[in-house]
């Protein structure tokens, strides 16, 4: 027989780093959370302090060398000649330099260097008048400069102070140059240096102090965001307490009334019963309508307590359907001691209404306020809109809350408030008065809602 089950697939290296990587980083942002700000930033300085002491001893304060050249640059820079500009025109090399002075002025005349003279053969000859012929030009004094330059001057001058002058700015000239060359050479000098590589020491310790201080920078964002995330978890788990406990209580105050429902039956039922049988041998007319109010009381009452623990509330009508046949029933047993009232528009049927809370109202009106009373008393059931809420009143004409000798211990009173917390919060009460004419009054208040709309 084949295993037809395939073995469980190997867990990656990713998967199980990844794995770890999250159980770090929970338990090191957890640890985050628990400290307070005060102890962070104090062991935040604590670690600058120790990378800065760590940054100076072995292994980390050892260098290594690093070495910064721009070959291509300096290439560039040792390539470059001086060319000549496009378009100028190539002349001829000068000879020397002609400075002539008269009456008009200074002449200045650059002698060329003049290309070979042509053989004799080839000259043609000058005839002889025209050399005979030609005047005498007297001689004019001139300087003449070893390195092309001739100064010519006009009759009369002194050479020899014009020879000193031109002696005197030549060496003004050559010491110009002598020290337009050494700047020369030490800018050549500079840029040279500017383009020598560069050397620069560093330390293996170096890339600590910037990592412990984006370290300590991501720890302050992982504390405020998982801050934020710890706290949205601890309030939805408090919800779900609170929910949790809500519902636990809610169940309690439903056992409650529904022990109290079950002490309050039997006892009624029983007195009913018994009221049946005395009427059957004295009235028997009576005995008939009382076991027909006992049958729609039993019929309205019996599928409450199943849909109250369904659905938490009811149509006002199926209560008052309850409620009626109840006082029919006490009618026939307080006989005229017992009057009852029903003030409430068919409009108002279809409006939600906690179950069993009406009943208890009606029933605490008779037991402590009507038939302790000789001669009893109206017992007023309305409802009415108010602020756009559902307000139901019980009023009794009897002996006041808490004036009988039957009065209770008002824990019916506290189980339909702890009820009504519990369905509508703050948007629901319950308010007990003591009219001036004397008895009793309650008034719960709901929302209001139609079921009919609902439900549709």
């Amino acid at each position: 027989m084949n295993n037809s089950s395939n073995p469980a697939a190997p867990v990656s290296l990713w998967t199980r780093f990844y794995s770890a990587f999250l159980r770090a980083y929970h338990a090191y942002a957890g640890w985050l959370v628990s400290i307070s700000w005060w102890r962070f930033f104090g062991m935040s300085l604590l670690l600058l302090v120790a990378i800065g002491i760590l940054h100076d001893i072995p292994p980390f304060n050892w260098t290594y060398t690093e070495i910064l050249t721009d070959t291509d640059v300096g290439k560039a820079s040792s390539k470059k000649k001086l060319t000549p500009r496009p378009g100028r025109s190539q002349k001829s090399p000068v000879e020397g330099v002609d400075i002539s002075i008269d009456d008009r002025g200074v002449h200045i005349n650059t002698r060329t260097a003049k290309p070979a003279a042509p053989d004799s053969a080839t000259l043609p000859a000058l005839p002889a008048s025209a050399s005979a012929s030609a005047p005498v030009v007297p001689p004019v004094p001139a300087i003449s400069d070893p390195n092309g330059v001739t100064i010519k001057l006009p009759p009369g001058v002194d050479a020899q102070a014009i020879k000193d002058a031109v002696d005197e700015a030549r060496r003004e000239m050559m010491d110009a140059l002598e020290e337009a060359k050494q700047e020369a050479a030490d800018a050549a000098e500079a840029a040279a240096d500017e383009w020598r590589p560069r050397v620069i020491r560093h330390r293996y310790g170096d890339p600590l102090m910037p990592l412990t201080m984006w370290f300590i920078l991501l720890s302050i964002i992982i504390k405020i965001s998982y801050k934020g995330k710890v706290q949205a978890e601890a309030k939805a788990a408090q919800a779900t307490e609170v929910a949790e406990s809500e519902s636990l209580k809610r169940q309690v105050v439903e056992a409650r009334m529904a022990a109290m429902q079950a002490q309050v039956e039997p006892h009624f039922l029983f007195n009913t019963l018994a009221s049946i049988e005395h009427l059957i041998e004295t009235d028997p007319p009576r005995a008939g309508k009382m076991q027909r109010n006992l049958i729609s009381l039993l019929r309205a009452s019996m599928p409450t307590m199943r849909e109250a623990n369904a659905q938490g509330t009811r149509d006002l009508g199926r209560e008052l359907a309850m409620i009626r046949p109840y006082l029919e029933i006490l009618k026939v047993r307080m006989e005229d001691r017992l009057q009852t009232e029903v003030r409430v528009s068919d409009g108002l049927l279809s409006a939600e209404f906690p179950p069993m809370m009406l009943q208890s109202l009606v029933e605490n009106a008779i037991k402590h306020g009507l038939e302790p009373k000789a001669d009893g008393g109206l017992l007023t059931v309305s409802a009415e809109i108010v602020h756009g809420n559902l307000a139901v009143t019980v009023a009794d004409t009897g002996l006041g809350f808490g004036k009988s000798a039957t009065a209770g211990t008002g824990i019916g009173l506290s189980n339909i408030r702890e009820r009504l917390a519990l369905l509508y919060g703050n948007k629901a009460s319950l308010v007990l008065t003591e009219p001036a004419t004397g008895g009793t009054s309650v008034t719960i208040t709901v929302p209001y809602v139609s079921r009919a709309s609902t439900e549709s």
